[in-house]
Parts: C-alpha cells; sequence; structure tokens
C-alpha cells in the first residue's frame, strides 16, 4: 500500500512528539521511533504502510544519502580515503565472509543462503549510522572516518549482494562475468551520479532562485538513483557521488549564498522525515516478527556479525599502522562498535526472491539483527564514545590523527 497522506502526516506528527520526547530524556532519536512504531503497531488506527523495498529505495534512501554527502567535505574525505576504501571494500568482504560461514556451519544454513545473508548484512547503514553517531555529537576524525565509511561500503555490499543472489538463483558467472559486473554497477554508478550533479550544478548556476535551485539538488538526488537503477548500475553510489559533486566542486555553476543556505535547511528537514519514516516502519514491523521461534539462529546471526565487524574493523586498520594514516585504537573499537545494520539490510531481504533457500528465516533475522543494532548498540553508543573520550565537552579527544592531543572540533 502507497504511503497515503494521512498516513503521512500521522507519522510526522509522532516523529515530532518523538523528538522532543527523547531529546528532554537525551536518548537516541532513532530508538525513541522504533519503540514509538512498536507502540503504534498494538493501537487500532495504526496505518496500514508496508515495508517495501521500493519505498526504501525509491523514496526514502536518496535524501538520506544526498544530505549525508551533501555535508561531507572532499577535503576532509581525501586524507583518509584510503583508509575508508579498504574498510568498504576488503572490510565488507571479510565481514560477510564470516557471517555467511558462521550460518553455514553453526545455523545448518545451505551454502546459497548463508552467502545472501552474509552479503545483505554486511554493510553498516547510513541511515543507523550517521544518525546515532549524529546524535551523539562524535566530531573530527572518528566522523568523518564512519560517515564516510557507512556511506561508500554499500556499493560493495550492493555489488556483492547481486553476485550473490544471481549465483543462488542459478546463474553461471564466470569470473569475468564477475569482475565486469562489479566495474560496471560501481562505475557506471560512479559516472551517472557525477553528470547527473554536473548538470544539476550548470542549471542552478543560471538563476538566483532559491526554490529553483532546491528543486534542481532534488533532481540530482532522485534523478541520480533512479537513473542508475533503471540501467543496473548502483543507485546508492550515484547519489553518494552526486551529493559529494553538489556540495564541493562549485566551478560547474555556483548556488548562491541565499540558495545553499536554503538547500541545506531543505535536505536536513528531507533527511529528518525520511529517518523518522524508515524508523518507525522498522519499529511497527519489528511488533510482528516472531523471534522466539528462531531464537537459535538469530542468537548466533547477531554474534556473527559482530564477529564479522571485527574482522573488518581490526585487520584492515593493521594495515595502516605504521604510516601517518593510522587509526587509534580508540578509533577502532568505535567503529567495531558504530556498525550498525539498518534500513538497507531490511530492503535487501524484503526484495530477495523467494526461492532463496531460507528465505523467510532471512527476512525475520534481518529484523533481529536490526533491533540488536537500534537497541543495544544505539543505546550504548553515547556512553560508549563518552568513555571514549570522542564527545565534545569531554575534555579528553583530540582530532583523532596520531600525535594530536587537542580538541578537535
Amino acid at each position: 500500500m502507497e504511503l497515503h497522506i494521512q498516513a503521512g502526516a500521522l507519522l510526522l506528527l509522532i516523529a515530532a512528539l518523538v523528538a522532543i520526547v527523547t531529546r528532554r530524556l537525551h536518548l537516541p532519536y532513532s530508538t525513541g521511533l522504533v519503540v514509538a512504531g512498536i507502540v503504534l503497531a498494538a493501537v487500532p488506527f495504526a496505518p496500514d504502510v508496508r515495508l517495501t523495498k521500493d519505498l526504501i529505495f525509491t523514496a526514502l534512501l536518496p535524501p538520506l544519502l544526498f544530505e549525508a554527502t551533501l555535508s561531507l567535505h572532499w577535503d576532509q574525505l581525501r586524507r583518509d580515503f584510503p583508509v575508508v576504501v579498504l574498510l568498504a571494500t576488503l572490510g565488507v568482504l571479510l565481514s560477510a565472509g564470516v557471517t555467511a560461514t558462521g550460518m553455514h556451519y553453526l545455523a545448518q544454513w545451505a551454502w546459497p543462503g548463508a552467502l545472501v545473508f552474509g552479503a545483505l548484512i554486511a554493510a553498516t547503514d547510513p541511515v543507523s549510522v550517521i544518525a546515532i553517531f549524529q546524535e551523539a555529537k562524535a566530531r573530527g576524525r572518528l566522523l568523518v572516518l564512519i560517515e564516510s565509511e557507512s556511506l561508500l561500503n554499500d556499493g560493495t555490499a550492493a555489488v556483492a549482494f547481486g553476485v550473490v543472489v544471481a549465483l543462488a538463483s542459478g546463474q553461471q558467472l564466470t569470473p569475468v562475468e564477475v569482475t565486469t559486473m562489479l566495474a560496471r554497477t560501481i562505475g557506471g554508478g560512479v559516472l551517472c551520479g557525477g553528470a547527473i550533479a554536473v548538470g544539476a550544478l550548470l542549471l542552478a548556476g543560471q538563476t538566483a532562485d532559491h526554490l529553483v535551485e532546491i528543486a534542481v539538488t532534488t533532481v540530482a538526488a532522485y534523478g541520480s538513483f533512479l537513473l542508475a537503477e533503471h540501467f543496473g548500475l548502483s543507485g546508492v553510489l550515484a547519489t553518494i557521488t552526486a551529493g559529494l559533486v553538489v556540495g564541493n566542486f562549485k566551478s560547474f555553476g555556483t548556488i548562491s549564498d541565499r540558495g545553499r543556505e536554503a538547500v541545506q535547511a531543505f535536505w536536513e528537514y528531507a533527511a529528518f522525515v525520511a529517518n523518522s519514516v524508515v524508523f518507525l516502519l522498522i519499529g511497527m514491523h519489528e511488533a510482528h516478527q516472531n523471534f522466539v521461534a528462531i531464537w537459535f539462529p538469530a542468537v548466533t546471526a547477531i554474534a556473527l556479525v559482530t564477529m564479522g565487524r571485527a574482522a573488518a574493523i581490526y585487520p584492515c586498520c593493521l594495515v595502516f599502522s605504521r604510516s601517518p594514516l593510522r587509526v587509534t585504537m580508540k578509533h577502532q573499537h568505535v567503529l567495531f562498535w558504530g556498525g550498525l545494520r539498518g534500513a538497507l539490510a531490511l530492503a535487501l531481504a524484503i526484495g530477495l526472491p523467494s526461492s532463496i533457500p531460507h528465505y523467510e528465516e532471512i527476512i525475520v533475522i534481518s529484523y533481529a539483527v536490526v533491533a540488536f543494532s537500534v537497541f543495544v548498540q544505539g543505546l550504548t553508543m553515547a556512553p560508549f564514545l563518552r568513555k571514549m573520550g570522542e564527545i565534545a565537552g569531554s575534555g579528553t579527544g583530540g582530532s583523532g590523527w596520531p600525535g594530536d592531543s587537542g580538541k578537535g572540533g
């Protein structure tokens, strides 16, 4: 069922109330939304809104990705780009491998189902990660690392997921075909997003009307995603690229000063709405999951996903241990515990072909992993950051670069 205006208005009202309450109680906003969604599912006037792959991918994901990358400065990202790329590629593959292997041998799943689950749950969810870390007021290098890694690793996970689903569905892919698919999906998505963004900036440069400039950036966010997905490319990477280009490149046509303020405010609001709907719907659908029936594979999956995240962070960071890009052990611990899963994993799980082995279990267990992320990792993230000295005002954290003991901004 489509998200009707009445249902949307009700969800937005609930989101506003939750935002007020969680701020006063100093609780994570996303966790409060999931709790509100669980409560809402039990009342008779609850809106009948299905959490579908199309709803998440087409309507809600583009504004969240675009807003996050719009404020991500290339100068900050460039400094840590090798670290981010390794975490977002090899790290994702290591995480997927640990989870899939464990589900095969411990939960007795067939390899096709185990590999599919490992691929879809491997990437951290940018929606959950960015929401939690911004609420916790993380700063400096840590925020750049966690945000950029959570954004870029979705591209790797999406491509790996596509390959594994194709193999699980019976398709025969040679190494050359897999390599071609990787290059086409990733490279095509980046080129598509860059081209759309450059065109949007050139068009925006022809006017000083901030309303037109907002409209043009909206086309860039959704147009890049939809066009890439239409041609079988990575819509996630397309929108991420579009956001980076619009936020950083001014030589193609400058958005006016008033326009930049208006664009930033608009996308903050759009991200707030999308974020609120995502977590409310997750809560509403969590309420209907029967976790008791699959408690052993669910607990096993949560443990394996956590171990997989450790395998993704610590070995990859070890590569840079003797270089200027060294990631401090405190930051490695935060990156490990901050690997939250959320709407992206659910969208991939819900969109699986029903012929995939363990199809029903994959969906329910994906909800269980997301519930662990929201309630356990989400609620402990701020205290953990405070203990690590990474929350502004704690008085102990630096910028995150080795040798820098100043108070990072």
